[in-house]
Parts: C-alpha cells; structure tokens; sequence
C-alpha cells in the first residue's frame, strides 16, 4: 500500500518566501500526522492559460519552476490545468484520494479550486472533519503590512526595485533565454551582447540591470538591457529585447542557453542623441555593474 500523503496545492508563480514558509509548514504537519508530504502544482498559471493576452505574465517558467521546487526536498508533482478547470469541487476531493493517496491536506488562505474557482478553502475544511483527515489553513505571509504574493511581486519587479524583489523571493530574479543573432550594433560600439529569447510568457523589468550570468557551468559578471532600442529604433517587436553583455567574455554562443540573475537596476533605457553618446553611457554602466557586483 502506498503510503499515505500531506498535500499542499498551488501554482506557485516565482516560488517566492511565502510559498517557501508554506512548505516548512508542510514538512513539519507532514511529520507531526507520519505523512509524506507532495507539493502538487500547475507548470504554468491558470490565469496565463485563460488571458487573452498571456505575454509577460510569468515569474517563474515551468522549467525554472520545476528546478526550484526541487530545491527543497520534498516530492512534487503536476497538475493538469485542463484537466482540474472543469472539475466540480467535489471531483477534485475524489481526485486528491484517489489519484494523489491525499491522507492530509495543507492549502493556503486564498486557495480556490475546479470549475470557475468554486472549492474554496470552507469546503475542503469540511470534507477533511467529516472523513477525519487532517487539515491546516496558513496564513498569509507578510513583510511589514503587506501580504507577500506573486502579484506583488510583479508590481515591484514593473517598478524597477530589484533589490526589494530580490528580498521578496528570497533569491535573485532570473530569466534564462537562448542565445539567438541580432544586429550585433553592441559590437561596433565594442559591447557585444547576447541576445536572448526568452519566450513570451516571462515577465521582463525594463531598463539597464547589473546581472551575473551561467553559461555552462561558469559564471561571470556582466549588466543587461531589456527595453525597445529607442536610440537606434530597429526593433519591430511588441516585445521587449534582451541584450546581455558579459564581461571579459569572447566566445560565440549562438543557440546556446544562457541564464541571468538581476541583482541592481542602473538606469532606465534611455534615448542618445548620437552612437557616440551610448557608447560613452555604456562605459559608465560597466563601471557602475562592477562596482556592484563585487
């Protein structure tokens, strides 16, 4: 017989310190009722599968998502959102006992569940005292007066405080991309970038950003510029491009996957009046990234 498991349900989105203080509370109810805990989690959010417009709209991409979760020990597991959308509150229940051997259930204030939202956390507390399976709401998770979410997330990263997403998270912010050819103007002003396609779904702060970057299994220092190329205008593109400029770095990379962490913002993407003018900003924010980055 499988044994029997504490579950917790969410999507997840950047994976950031209140989700992390959510599965400290599962380990220890895990432990305390002599369950396995299972993380049971949707790759990509509801609320992106449903927008009409999706672009941007991701902290955390499946790939990364599934990395970090791994992180921290516990067995984790997907949930199929085309699935899970049409099922009654009471479909779902029957699913986590029969499907997932749920023997214990952890969920978070906020959880809404099935078809157009219609579990709620009311329902779940019920069913768990009626068949005596253990139950335990947590709280939200604060700093300061303000509840730590992914939405709120989102608005600080949309402002350009990196630091304070940084906090938030409990880790850098990151965006991992493949390295695809542009019109190498980074390279007659003697800064070649990497340019990145990150897909759509990946939220991307616009603006200069001293960042450290993986390419392979090394690291190195380097500062990025994600916006529209206003001084050169050659972009035709609703999307923002992602320049990266590594430091002391030679090698062609083309098609290769590269990842980012954002540490500092230096500035907004600004217009120049001349390529002269650039260059010279440029040099200034490679002092000022590395000044930073020690």
């Amino acid at each position: 017989m499988k044994q029997k498991k504490a579950i917790t349900i969410g999507t997840f989105d950047g994976v950031h310190t209140g989700h992390q203080y959510l599965f400290t509370r599962l380990d220890r109810f895990a432990a305390q009722h002599l369950l396995q805990p299972l993380v049971l989690y949707f790759p990509l959010p509801p609320r992106t599968l449903l927008a009409e417009r999706p672009e941007m709209t991701v902290l955390s991409l499946p790939k990364e998502k599934k990395r970090i979760l791994q992180c921290y020990g516990m067995p984790i597991q997907e949930l199929d959102f085309s699935v899970c959308r049409h099922l009654t509150p009471a479909a779902f229940w029957k699913r986590l006992k029969t499907k997932c051997h749920m023997g214990g259930l952890l969920v978070g204030a906020d959880f809404a569940f099935g078809k157009d939202r219609q579990g709620s956390v009311e329902f779940l507390r019920e069913q768990c005292a009626k068949e005596r399976i253990p139950f335990e709401m947590v709280s939200f998770y604060h700093t300061g007066n303000e509840k730590i979410s992914s939405s709120l997330i989102r608005k600080t990263l949309a402002q350009g405080d990196i630091s304070a997403v940084t906090a938030l998270l409990g880790r850098p912010y990151e965006l991992t991309g493949t390295v695809i050819k542009g019109h190498r103007l980074g390279r007659k002003l003697g800064f070649p970038t990497a340019n990145l396609d990150t897909g759509i779904y990946k939220i991307l702060p616009l603006g200069v950003f001293a960042v450290t970057v993986r390419v392979g299994k090394k690291m190195y220092n380097g500062f990025c510029n994600i916006g529209f190329r206003p001084t050169v205008n050659t972009l035709n593109t609703l999307l923002p491009l992602v320049e990266v400029h590594i430091f002391d770095f030679k090698q062609s990379i083309y098609g290769r996957k590269i990842t980012v962490w954002f540490h500092e913002k230096l500035r907004n993407e600004t217009k120049f009046n001349s390529l002269e003018d650039l260059k010279k900003q440029l040099h200034a924010d490679r002092q000022q990234a590395l000044k930073l980055l020690k």
